[in-house]
């Protein structure tokens, strides 16, 4: 279990709204480094500080994902600079490429990227992801594309960024990575879990060596309302309950 009380609570000093994102968004950190998909300290997910649609929260650069707790959370304008007291500084990239989305997508409270090994394998293949399972359909229907330009540290790539995802929530960066938005945590969330699946079983059956069958376009076209169909319409929030369960068993901390 970590140890949570190295830092001071801020549940008092954030208004309810905000201490939930908070603890949300910390539970996605720790999801992320439960299911394996952390890269040490070089990922990042944000959320939108609500009510405050100029800044959002992200991680604390230097602290791994699963010490990372709703108070520890860094709160940041729109220039990147922490309006609340921390020790720890901000990701570079991961302001550059996390302020941009906010910036264009008023309307996307959440925005998560990896550097999974079966993410960045099937962002670095010509043909990306690939129509081979059912967990691919989803993803295929709405998947953006953005071109690799090094790491995220130029501001003239922002543009470029926000082009290539256009109004889509689900996006490969070419030999970097994946992303996803959401109007909230759990919806950003889940849409990675869906993505990462479908990368995962892409390598792995590409590593069979034999013919791989194609699912028709057909089919990928309807994804959107057989997604709404199979979780009755609740989306991202018939999983998310039990995923905060399955964190509480792990480790409340989390919520501190």
């Amino acid at each position: 279990m970590t140890d949570s009380s190295a830092t001071p609570s801020v549940r008092h000093q954030v208004s309810p709204e905000e201490w939930q994102t908070r603890v949300d968004l910390a539970a996605a950190y720790r999801l992320v480094a439960h299911f394996g998909w952390d890269d040490l300290i070089f990922t990042h997910i944000s959320a939108r500080v609500p009510g405050e649609p100029d800044r959002f929260l992200i991680n604390p650069y230097g602290m791994l994902f699963d010490e990372i707790t709703a108070s520890s959370l860094v709160k940041v304008d729109h220039h990147g600079e922490p309006v609340m007291p921390t020790e720890y500084d901000v990701n570079p990239a991961g302001f550059l490429i996390h302020s941009a989305i906010h910036e264009a997508r008023p309307e996307v409270q959440c925005v998560l990227h990896t550097h999974t090994a079966y993410g960045v394998a099937v962002s670095a293949q010509e043909g990306g992801l690939l129509p081979i399972s059912q967990q691919s359909i989803f993803p295929l229907a709405r998947l953006a594309y953005h071109g690799y330009e090094g790491v995220a540290l130029n501001d003239d790539e922002r543009p470029r960024l926000v082009a290539d995802l256009g109004q889509s929530n689900i996006m490969i960066l070419r030999n970097h990575g994946l992303l996803t938005c959401g109007r909230g945590v759990p919806e950003a969330l889940l849409a990675m879990y869906t993505l990462e699946s479908a990368c995962r079983i892409q390598i792995l059956a590409q590593a069979g060596g034999g013919a791989l069958t194609r699912i028709p376009h057909e089919i990928i076209a309807t994804s959107v309302e057989q997604s709404r169909q199979v979780t009755k319409g609740k989306g991202a929030g018939l999983a998310w309950p039990g995923l905060l369960r399955r964190l509480d068993r792990l480790d409340p901390g989390y919520k501190d």
